[in-house]
């Protein structure tokens, strides 16, 4: 629990990076994430800088936001001065009872404590209302994509960061569906085509604001991004110019009952 609450509390330091860095959401996904949702009340829970959030607000969601770090929140406020956002976490949630439609957490739930953070998403659900978590990762089934990975280590590109890992990586993240005071139904999980345009430079500044790169000391953080520079100089897909990271939006949803 230690380890993990030091790498949830890693990117405030690099909150810009983040923002400027890390992708957004492919629509199509966060569509499918709310198409149950019995209305258009949506919180954005571990809200980051606002990357999900645009996305929602881009589909007509209307959006509430909680993220517990200041800086990052500090960086949602700047980028998306019209949303309500709020300080709290999943294990606090600043929000009434029943009051929105849906939760979803981009590339934030595997942080939540679910024994606390459980009850109280229940408790914030409307009833029939559905909790989300939606994940970038990169498609491995691309050659050059599966060398970045060999090549990165686990600090830059962990076990829900690509597509042959993430569906069980994140299977087990969801509520149970009883103990926590409301009824949940049967996961599911689905993904969705995304890409992002990168550089090599840009991609090895994505990288390098993955948490466990964040937490490396520094002359083994700067070891990693070397290997990664290079190699994807020596590839013909991303050694010139821009290219598309070939990738994927996957999500987990459950509904409340």
């Amino acid at each position: 629990m230690e380890e993990s609450l030091l790498l949830s509390s890693s990117f405030g330091s690099a909150s810009a990076a983040y923002a400027e860095h890390r992708p957004d959401y492919a629509q199509a996904a966060a569509r499918w994430a709310l198409e149950l949702a019995p209305g258009p009340r949506v919180l954005d829970l571990g809200a980051g800088t606002g990357k999900l959030t645009a996305t929602l607000v881009a589909l007509g969601a209307d959006v509430v936001a909680v993220e517990p770090d200041p800086a990052m929140l500090a960086e949602l406020c700047r980028a998306l001065p019209a949303v309500r956002a709020l300080p709290g976490s999943a294990e606090a949630i600043p929000l009434p009872d029943a009051s929105v439609d849906a939760v979803l957490a981009g590339n934030a739930m595997h942080w939540f404590d679910m024994a606390v953070a459980g009850p109280e998403i229940a408790r914030v659900l409307a009833p029939g209302g559905v909790l989300a978590g939606l994940w970038n990762v990169m498609d491995d089934r691309v050659d050059w994509i599966a060398g970045l990975e060999r090549v990165s280590g686990s600090a830059a590109i962990g076990p829900r960061d690509t597509l042959s890992s993430w569906r069980a990586a994140t299977a087990g993240l969801h509520l149970p569906r009883t103990g926590v005071g409301a009824r949940f139904g049967s996961p599911e999980q689905a993904e969705f085509p995304h890409g992002q345009r990168r550089t090599a430079d840009s991609l090895v500044a994505t990288l390098a604001t993955r948490a466990g790169m964040l937490v490396m000391p520094e002359p083994d953080r700067e070891a990693a991004l070397g290997r990664v520079r290079a190699f994807l100089g020596s590839r013909p897909e991303t050694a010139d110019g821009e290219f598309t990271l070939p990738m994927l939006t996957g999500v987990l949803r459950v509904r409340r009952l």
